[in-house]
């Protein structure tokens, strides 16, 4: 059946028809649909876990036990999850597992924007780039074909336009094959005397796997005249498509690595002028001219950043459309923490009391925009906590009294035990604060360890953070409502104060979600303000100046109350009605 469907969700149901029976991943934008829509196959087992290295190693024990396994994650996540896939090069699978990671050029929602493809060469494990959901269902289906055939987990590179965009798609049936486990020393355990006789194994698999890319079709040829050819993959190719159309010879890559050698010499010898026309690195630019290939690409095209039609055509002499201009211009919208967001109340207290604040990966990093101004690193998952350690154990006590780091429930989940571990362990005193909003919020409201509640929303095991920070040897944790402005001061000024590591949890569950009740919407009594802005140091969506006055939007107040905290003239008070 032909159906219009979003890349993403066409993987879902590429991976449902390819007879997959476990998925574990980790949420990050833009791979989290992924997963989601999976998760809508009942006879499909689906999995939040706590971290990408841990879901990538439970799919490993999947495909070890014989079932088709999956695990998803963005492009960050698989620096988290190398460790294993570097040493599955070389156990290779037993049923196949493919490994779905979602680039971000432009970076939309990511602190890089680094080429997964490099992961691909370097881990030496064959990886497919589809350019559409229609080659997004294929390819998930066509990369267990190759796992299996060619013993190797395989790699499915998305990006965020070819994840978030939709297209035509034709689904088909499920289907489910089986394999038995077979007890295999040699093969699964990877002490040095068996890894040495597997990366042999790894190297003339990669041959075979070459052999593939010249003829299984994957790669394919467009022929468009002898003057130009461009050699591009994903959405790279529909950019090229949609400005010079069959005007130019296209060698469409659909494998990543490894790549046809003899297809491209055949398809540069061809053409008159050769480009590769690829996002972020130039790995298919660099490979061409390892070949004595003489080739244009970086040269005219940029390194960083997504591509577009315009930017092209205007690269490779195409037409540039020039569009409409809107006659005045767009005032700014910068991103801000929602109304009634749990996390506002504590960064407003952090400021008041002029700390320094070590960031961490989560919707909470906007803690350092104005005109809460409060983070001031944010590195990658769980780095705040140690890297708070370190700091606190170069400056010692000018810092410890005035420096803290701030972790979400998921993110501490993820990676924070650690960093937690080590401050109790080596002994530095330093204040960590965990923000426990209840759910995994910037990618969209995923459960987590913590929530008690499994992918599907059914009754989960649920940690208990007081008891493991506990556990973990931390003496003083206390836990705080951020809504209460003076509770979060008392908070932070005993434990800055206090000579030894600790915990501060900042608990309320993220606003936005379902089961969350609002308050009734707040408005302020034009008569009591006295239009000093201190209800505007918070940065709330909801409240603007109006006519020189404090104004709530009621449409987007959720009468969290903390503004009213702020007011000395007793302004602000409530509309009995919820947003």
């Amino acid at each position: 059946m032909r159906q219009l469907m979003l890349g993403n969700k066409a993987v879902a149901r590429g991976l449902y028809e390819a007879g997959v029976c476990f998925a574990s991943s980790y949420p990050g934008t833009p791979s989290t649909e992924i997963t989601e829509e999976l998760a809508k196959y009942d006879d499909v087992y689906c999995e939040w876990a706590p971290n990408e290295k841990v879901a990538m190693e439970a799919a490993f024990g999947a495909s070890l036990a014989g079932r088709r396994s999956f695990c998803a994650m963005k492009h960050v996540g698989l620096n988290v999850a190398a460790d294993p896939l570097f040493t599955m090069s070389y156990t290779g699978v037993n049923a196949g597992m493919v490994i779905a990671v979602a680039d971000d050029a432009g970076m939309h929602s990511s602190q890089n924007e680094q080429d997964s493809r490099h992961h691909a060469i370097a881990s030496k494990i064959p990886m497919l780039e589809p350019s559409d959901s229609a080659e997004s269902l294929a390819y998930a289906k066509l990369a267990y074909e190759i796992s299996e055939e060619f013993d190797t987990p395989v790699l499915l590179k998305m990006c965020t336009r070819v994840a978030h965009s939709q297209s035509v798609v034709e689904t088909g049936e499920r289907n489910v094959p089986v394999r038995a486990y077979e007890k295999n020393i040699a093969k699964y355990v990877m002490m040095p005397g068996n890894a040495k006789r597997r990366h042999p194994v790894v190297e003339e698999r990669t041959k075979k796997l070459q052999e593939y890319a010249e003829t299984s079709g994957i790669n394919r040829i467009e022929n468009g005249g002898k003057k130009t050819g461009i050699i591009t993959a994903s959405t790279s190719y529909q950019y090229v498509k949609e400005v010079f159309g069959d005007s130019v010879s296209i060698l469409k890559i659909g494998m990543a690595f490894p790549l046809p050698e003899k297809m491209i010499r055949d398809f540069a010898s061809s053409v008159e002028t050769l480009y590769v026309v690829e996002e972020l690195d130039p790995i298919m630019e660099n490979y061409v001219r390892s070949l004595g290939i003489e080739v244009k690409g970086k040269d005219v095209l940029p390194l960083c950043g997504e591509f577009s039609q315009n930017l092209v055509a205007k690269a490779l002499g195409g037409k540039v459309h020039k569009g409409r201009a809107l006659e005045e211009a767009l005032p700014m919208r910068p991103p801000v923490m929602c109304p009634g967001c749990p996390h506002r109340g504590l960064f407003f207290t952090l400021k008041k009391l002029g700390c320094t604040v070590l960031g961490d990966i989560g919707c909470y990093t906007l803690g350092a925009v104005a005109p809460l101004n409060t983070i001031e690193m944010t590195l990658c998952m769980g780095a705040s906590i140690s890297s708070l350690h370190g700091f606190n154990k170069i400056l010692g006590e000018e810092a410890e009294g005035k420096t803290v780091c701030v972790i979400g429930d998921s993110t501490f989940m993820h990676s924070g035990m650690t960093g937690l571990a080590n401050v109790a362990y080596n002994g530095s005193n330093s204040t960590v604060i965990i923000l426990d909003n209840s759910i995994t919020g910037m990618t969209g409201h995923q459960q987590n360890p913590t929530t008690g509640y499994n992918i599907k929303g059914d009754p989960a095991g649920k940690i208990d953070l007081e008891a493991l920070c506990r556990s973990m040897g931390f003496g003083r944790v206390v836990v705080v409502d951020p809504y209460d402005l003076a509770a979060c001061e008392k908070a932070v000024k005993e434990e800055l104060a206090a000579k030894e590591p600790s915990v501060i949890i900042s608990r309320r569950p993220c606003a936005l979600l379902k089961y969350v009740k609002r308050k009734p919407s707040l408005r302020v009594d034009p008569e009591k303000c006295k239009s000093c802005k201190s209800c505007m140091r918070i940065g709330c969506p909801a409240i603007s100046m109006k006519d020189g006055k404090a104004h709530v939007d009621e449409t987007l107040c959720v009468g969290c109350g903390v503004c009213t905290q702020l007011c000395k003239f007793d302004a602000f008070g409530s509309t009995g009605k919820e947003a």
